[in-house]
């Protein structure tokens, strides 16, 4: 998405420059920060459309800085890093990352990546909104209500629940659900689910751990499924009079 601003976060001097010369050679507008308390700040005036966070910065580490910046801002987050262990990965995206690229990486894969995480629409099919006795989602504003109370999503969580609901009452393999938000490149980051499942499941479900909407079907994927409506109960019949 050229012309995009994006917000590269590294105390490294080095990797800011070649991200810097990578970047805007390709048409992305380029402002820099060293560390994770001036991401912070430059997140409220610079307004970027992407972060590339580094995790390890002396100070206010990457996955700190992450987790304020997301109770304030919808910005795309892709965290970079060197740990590439399963649960690094999953404290990234538990914090509110929507990607995670671990170093060394090229550019081609980095860009790829935030072309994904830069991807708001989902399409253009429209969707109905979601009414129930205690959830209500309107697709075009963006807005979830649960139990009466506004519910903020992140991104990443509207697009997923959105194919969610698209495909209301079909089972989404992993494969397919991931490739529907994060985009064709992926397929087997299985734990991305699992994280953003569980945070919605986690703001949307009466019960987190017994969830009536979003459903898991093991091995397989997950499917949206909307309460069934109540039958309505037969009149009494009039007693039968005589004479």
């Amino acid at each position: 998405m050229s012309g995009a601003k994006i917000l590269v976060v590294d105390d490294e001097p080095q990797i800011r420059r070649v991200l810097r010369t990578a970047l805007t050679s390709r048409g992305y507008v380029v402002v820099e920060a060293r560390s994770g308390e001036e991401a912070v700040e430059l997140i409220r005036s610079e307004r970027p459309d992407l972060l590339l966070l580094d995790v390890n910065m002396p100070g206010m580490s990457g996955l700190a800085a992450c987790r304020e910046i997301r109770a304030v801002s919808d910005t795309a987050i892709i965290m970079v890093t060197v740990r590439d262990k399963e649960a690094d990965k999953v404290e990234a995206l538990d914090a509110g990352a929507d990607d995670y690229v671990v170093k060394p990486f090229s550019i081609e894969e980095l860009l790829a990546r935030m072309r994904a995480a830069l991807r708001r629409s989902m399409g253009t099919q429209p969707v109905e909104p979601v009414v129930t006795a205690d959830l209500r989602i309107d697709f075009e504003s963006r807005k979830v209500v649960v139990r009466g109370a506004p519910v903020r999503l992140t991104p990443k969580e509207f697009d997923l629940l959105r194919q969610l609901v698209v495909n209301a009452g079909k089972t989404l393999p992993h494969r397919r659900l991931l490739q529907l938000v994060w985009g064709p490149d992926y397929g087997e980051e299985t734990e991305y689910l699992r994280v953003f499942i569980n945070q919605l499941r986690k703001k949307i479900e009466p019960d987190p751990r017994h969830p009536c909407y979003i459903l898991t079907e093991p091995w397989v994927g997950y499917r949206f499924e909307l309460p069934a409506a109540p039958t309505p109960a037969k009149p009494l019949a009039e007693p039968e009079r005589i004479g």
